[in-house]
């Protein structure tokens, strides 16, 4: 019981760090926020308040422009290595297929990581809305 209240008060206490360094529009914030895989799926799991929707939502959204950046550049890659294509005696996987399959793995990443950020925006609006009992958008 004592174990569950410590991790509790850290993932509490790690969610408020980012939230207070963050400015008012926290989709434009440069200061890059970091879970991992554990601290993720915890978060994900335990996530009722405006505040922490409103984290996750931050975190996939600077996920899915990591993914972005990394797809432009494999993207460029892939174009790179298509002048390059050896007759259809080269072995597969030939290098234009390596970046191809590059370009396409961040691609999906990018829209997987746009989807949650929508999902979690949604989802802090909703609980704030609930949290303050009135329909704003009416």
């Amino acid at each position: 019981m004592k174990l569950s209240n410590i991790v509790s008060f850290v993932l509490a206490f790690g969610m408020a760090v980012p939230l207070l360094a963050q400015s008012s529009n926290p989709v434009a914030s440069r200061e890059w926020v970091h879970y991992s895989k554990a601290g993720l799926a915890q978060l994900r799991k335990e996530a009722h308040t405006p505040e922490q929707y409103r984290a996750l939502a931050v975190y996939f959204d600077q996920r899915k422009r990591s993914f972005q950046e990394q797809a432009n550049q494999e993207k460029k890659e892939w174009e790179r290595r298509s002048q390059n294509v050896v007759g259809p005696a080269a072995k597969y996987p030939r290098p234009v297929d390596s970046a191809r399959n590059l370009y396409e793995y961040y691609d999906y990443e990018a829209h997987q990581a746009g989807v949650l950020q929508a999902q979690y925006e949604r989802l802090a609006e909703s609980a704030g809305v609930a949290k303050d009992g009135t329909n704003q958008s009416r």
